[in-house]
């Protein structure tokens, strides 16, 4: 079993190339997103793929999309290669079960991150100034211990490097209170549904981030939701019935990847190395268990 690493010559512009995603433009003001077995860790794309990783997250957001549909709009239109542009027909092996056709939008330049648990950037914060991102916490909590109640700690998007945490009122100030106010109810309505279907099948959802887009409707602007939603790829997944505060959780996520680089000691800069079968292997498993607990389905294959 191969990873896309690429996509093929599907006949339509490039608009962008991401870590993980190749993006196309469609016409009628459409975009098909493909989503490659790339992974990525400490910013950089790794010389291996996880196979299966892009349909993963694809029918995972897919499943999200579908469930969550009555807290927001979304911008998928099909998942179907039937629906795509003719010039991909001939390629639907590689793109089936990985690709979304999508409605253009306007992306909003914020990351909207809900948290639930005291992990990650937000922990560091915490221990440095008994603050998560500007919202002061009881003293005394614990790494990974869960918050008091859902916080919405947003972030400006980097094409290179690391997302950094912006207080609310900056957010405000890029976005305008109208549409601030909008994505911030969103990213916690969002957060709480997801995260309570996900307890409901063993997991804990402690992070995530959305994207959301502005589109035109009958001369009026809307928000949707955008991008992938509450994939491995984009939150924190721990197994509940390991859930133990004090210390870093086992998860569903690249963490095991991030791990064998720190064991292998990689300075973070290239040359990126590759990974061992086993960790492939592993990271797959991950992956495909979160999928199938989640979605209580199988991974739909070419």
């Amino acid at each position: 079993m191969s990873p896309l690493l690429t996509t093929p010559a599907i006949g339509l512009p490039l608009l962008r190339r991401g870590k993980v995603r190749d993006v196309f433009e469609a016409g009628d003001d459409r975009l098909l997103i493909v989503a490659t077995d790339r992974i990525s860790a400490f910013d950089h794309v790794l010389g291996s793929g996880i196979p299966d990783k892009g349909r993963i997250l694809t029918q995972l957001s897919t499943f999200w999309f579908g469930r969550l549909a009555d807290v927001t709009p979304h911008h998928l239109l099909s998942t179907d290669v039937a629906d795509f542009p003719a010039s991909t027909h001939p390629f639907a092996a590689a793109l089936a079960g990985r690709t979304m056709l999508v409605r253009r939008t306007e992306p909003l330049p914020v990351e909207c991150v809900a948290r639930g648990y005291l992990e990650g950037s937000g922990w560091k914060d915490y221990q440095a100034t008994g603050t998560l991102c500007g919202h002061r916490l009881p003293t005394g909590l614990r790494q990974c211990d869960q918050l008091p109640t859902p916080l919405f700690t947003p972030a400006t998007k980097a094409e290179t490097g690391h997302d950094e945490n912006i207080s609310e009122a900056r957010a405000a100030e890029i976005l305008g209170e109208e549409v601030f106010d909008q994505v911030k109810a969103l990213t916690l309505a969002l957060y709480t549904a997801g995260a309570a279907h996900a307890a409901s099948r063993g997991i804990l959802v402690a992070d995530t981030k959305f994207e959301f887009g502005l589109v035109q409707d009958a001369g009026r602007t809307r928000v949707v939701l955008i991008d992938e939603i509450l994939t491995p790829d984009s939150s924190r997944f721990w197994p509940a019935d390991q859930y133990a505060p004090g210390g870093p959780q086992p998860s569903f996520d690249k963490q095991f990847v991030r791990e064998y680089l720190e064991r292998i000691q990689w300075d973070k800069q290239p040359p990126v190395p590759s990974l061992p079968d086993d960790v492939v292997a592993r990271t797959r498993d991950k992956y495909l268990d979160a999928f199938r607990r989640l979605t209580g389905a199988d991974l739909v294959e070419a």
